[in-house]
Order: C-alpha cells, then sequence, then structure tokens
C-alpha cells in the first residue's frame, strides 16, 4: 500500500496526466459536435477555468500590472496564438476529422517549433535535425491523406486535418515567441493574464456564432463537459506539467507529449468508435522516428 501511494505521488507517474487531460480535450470535443458548437466550447472552457483561477491569480498578477502595461503587445500575442487561436482551431478540427486524426497532426508540433526556430531565431539545424523533421513531416502527410497520395488532392471532406495543423502552427508560434520574449512573469500570473486577454479575442467570434448559429442546451451532460475541458486540461495538466518540468527538467518532461495520441487513440477507439487503421500506425512511427532522430546526439 505505501509503494502505491509512493508510485502515484511519484513525478513520473503524475506527468501521465497532462497527456491524458489533454487527449481526453480531443475526445470530448469530438463526441459533443452537434451539440455544443466549436467557438461556444472554446469560450466557455476559458471563462469558467478563468473564473476557478482567479482567487488564485489575481493576488500574483495584481504587483505584476506594471510588467503587462510595458509588454502588452507581446502578451496580446501569446494569448492569441495560445488561448484564443490553438483551443478554437482544435475544436473546430474536431467537427471534420477524428480525434486520432488531430492528435497525431498535433505530434508534429515538435517538427513545426523546430523550422520556426531556424526561420525565426536564426537556430542553425544540423543535417540530423533536418532529415528527422522531413521523416515527420511524411508521417504527418500520411495521416492527413489517409495513406492514400491522391487524398491529399480530396480534402474538402477533412478540413480539420488542415485546421489541426493551423492549431498546430499557432502553438509552435507561441512557444518561440515565449522563448525568445519571455515576459518575466510568476507563471501563475502569466497565465491569468493569458486567460483574460485571450477571452476578449474569442468574445468577437462567439457572439457571431451565437448570432449565425444555434447555441447549446444546459444540460448534465453540458455541464459536465464544460467542467471537464475547463479543469483537466486546462488548468490542473498547467500545474502536473510544471510541476514536472520543476522535479524532471524540460527535456524529459516534453518526451510526455507524445503519450497524447496514444492515450487518444485508446480513448477514441474504446469511447467513440474510431477506428485505429494502418495508415494511423505508420504514421505515428514516421512522426515519433524523425522526432528521436532529430533529438539524438
Amino acid at each position: 500500500m505505501l509503494r502505491l501511494l509512493a508510485l502515484l505521488r511519484s513525478p513520473y507517474f503524475l506527468m501521465i496526466l497532462p497527456p491524458l487531460f489533454w487527449a481526453g480535450n480531443a475526445i470530448v470535443g469530438r463526441a459533443v459536435v452537434g451539440e455544443i458548437p466549436p467557438i461556444a466550447l472554446s469560450f466557455w472552457r476559458w471563462s469558467l477555468g478563468l473564473a476557478i483561477l482567479l482567487p488564485f491569480g489575481l493576488p500574483r498578477l495584481l504587483p505584476e500590472m506594471g510588467i503587462v502595461r510595458r509588454r502588452w503587445p507581446l502578451l496580446v500575442a501569446l494569448a492569441v496564438t495560445s488561448v484564443s487561436a490553438y483551443n478554437s482551431f482544435l475544436y473546430v478540427a474536431v467537427q471534420t476529422t477524428t480525434a486520432i486524426n488531430a492528435t497525431l497532426v498535433g505530434t508534429s508540433l515538435p517538427v513545426v517549433t523546430m523550422l520556426l526556430s531556424w526561420l525565426w531565431l536564426g537556430e542553425r539545424g544540423s543535417w540530423r535535425q533536418t532529415a528527422g523533421m522531413a521523416v515527420s513531416l511524411g508521417g504527418v502527410v500520411l495521416v492527413i491523406a489517409q495513406g492514400d497520395p491522391a487524398g491529399l488532392l480530396a480534402l474538402e471532406g477533412r478540413p480539420g486535418d488542415l485546421w489541426m495543423l493551423a492549431a498546430t502552427v499557432c502553438w509552435a508560434v507561441y512557444s518561440v515567441l515565449l522563448r525568445r520574449h519571455p515576459p518575466g512573469m510568476d507563471p501563475i500570473a502569466l497565465l491569468t493574464a493569458l486567460i483574460a486577454i485571450g477571452l476578449v479575442f474569442i468574445t468577437p467570434f462567439y457572439l457571431y456564432e451565437l448570432a449565425t448559429g444555434p447555441g447549446f442546451a444546459v444540460t448534465p451532460r453540458s455541464l459536465a463537459v464544460l467542467g471537464y475541458v475547463a479543469t483537466f486540461p486546462s488548468l490542473l495538466a498547467y500545474y502536473f506539467w510544471n510541476r514536472g518540468v520543476a522535479v524532471l527538467g524540460a527535456g524529459l518532461t516534453s518526451q510526455y507529449t507524445y503519450l497524447v495520441p496514444v492515450f487518444a487513440a485508446g480513448l477514441a477507439t474504446v469511447l467513440l468508435g474510431e477506428e485505429f487503421r494502418w495508415f494511423h500506425a505508420a504514421g505515428l512511427l514516421l512522426i515519433f522516428s524523425g522526432i528521436w532522430w532529430a533529438g539524438r546526439r
């Protein structure tokens, strides 16, 4: 019993939770297609998340308002690319693609971030990194094409894959921007500020969605969905992720993100009845192989 408790408290075990919660986010987004519109899901996710975070985040944010005033253009860019665009694009993506496809396309994040670092930060890449990036991108293309090269010419029925690719690019821009221009704020204060700013930019699109389409019924199911996306993939995943970085280091912690499509494939197969096909496995192998090769010393 003591060993079990020690295992549950271990940072190695706790780091399994963020990718599990993020995989669940894609599963939930896919499960409520036709019930909760995508921008509404994004808006209420962050509204509820901010309400939960505010009692803890506001006392930390107020002393740093000087930084907010000085660096507001940077904070706006960070908020738009992460809170506003990435999550909204993800929920739009799963309207027309499977949760398995969406999370597999999302695993291209390290490669896209590396490419942006080369172009934006001027970081020189080795031949090994270039080769690894090419292999990973080949895996992403294989998943988007669903194993058929001709499928790239007929994406009308699966625009969700391209939306997910756009979401991944947004998060890569956020990551590189954060690396190049760190705001120098307390992490909880920064998260509070980014959610508040991101909501400002989501709101007009949510109002447009309300004006042009149906809303959603407030039911126990919809409330449970909103409670999940506001708490688990947002606040708790962020908390456990930061704890993992502090204890295990950023390098080892980042490896856990590769569990997201693994969890998503299992959950989507069981809960949504999605089929895990050969091109998913082949794409997963290519993406992981390319990332491993690019990061190998």
